[in-house]
């Protein structure tokens, strides 16, 4: 009987490190997917003024204590990314959409270009996007309905054109919606009445349909 003991007692101790082991090695990985996509965009910025950058996010230095990016505390995952007001110019990597846990992605005042790519529509656990006063161009995309949890949308000071998508209206959650100073068209649709939590839009300085501009403050 006591060998019987002794036999599943190694046994429990046995299957408690290889868990511990397993989970260890599923959040090296995670770390390495979040380093990957931010190595990506590194690779993608083409001017770093400030050298806060090119400087600072290397592979020798802690993935967390890189600057601009703050982990959750929980999963040790990049949970948010401000690089507002860096100068930095450049283009967004699609990597950048395998940051799974990343609530709050804030690129303000910088001179990013070019389209956004689809695969940030992967970014499911997304509340916060802080885009104005950059050089993004193309029309908003429909993806962006697919962020449920989106309750900031802020694209003002770019060169988005073409119409706001229907699927925006969707995003049950959104509390603050700036898409002025842009080169958008179109009419407003009445689906906007969806938005029941909305307390703050802003609209002007657009080419938008019979209106001269949309501002509205609860």
């Amino acid at each position: 009987m006591e060998g019987v003991t002794w036999f599943f007692l190694v046994y429990l101790i046995c299957c408690t490190v290889a868990r511990c082991l397993t989970m260890a090695a599923q959040t090296n990985l995670n770390i390495t997917t979040d380093r990957s996509a931010l190595l990506a965009l590194k690779a993608r910025i083409t001017s770093d003024p400030q050298n806060m950058i090119f400087t600072n996010w290397s592979t020798t230095t802690p993935l967390c204590n890189w600057v601009g990016v703050t982990c959750g505390a929980r999963h040790h995952r990049i949970a948010q990314l401000n690089l507002s007001y860096f100068g930095l110019t450049g283009t967004i990597p699609l990597q950048l959409g395998n940051l799974s846990f990343l609530v709050d992605l804030d690129l303000r005042n910088n001179s990013f270009h070019g389209t956004l790519p689809q695969e940030l529509a992967r970014l499911r656990r997304l509340m916060f996007i802080h885009f104005a006063y950059n050089k993004f161009t193309g029309v908003i995309p429909s993806w962006f309905g697919f962020l449920s949890k989106l309750q900031g949308f802020g694209l003002f000071g770019n060169q988005f054109s073409g119409s706001i998508p229907a699927t925006i209206f969707n995003l049950s959650a959104l509390q603050i919606i700036d898409l002025s100073y842009n080169q958008l068209s179109g009419r407003i649709s009445r689906e906007i009445g969806n938005l029941t939590l909305l307390k703050e839009i802003y609209l002007d300085s657009n080419n938008f349909e019979g209106m001269t501009s949309i501002n509205f403050v609860d």
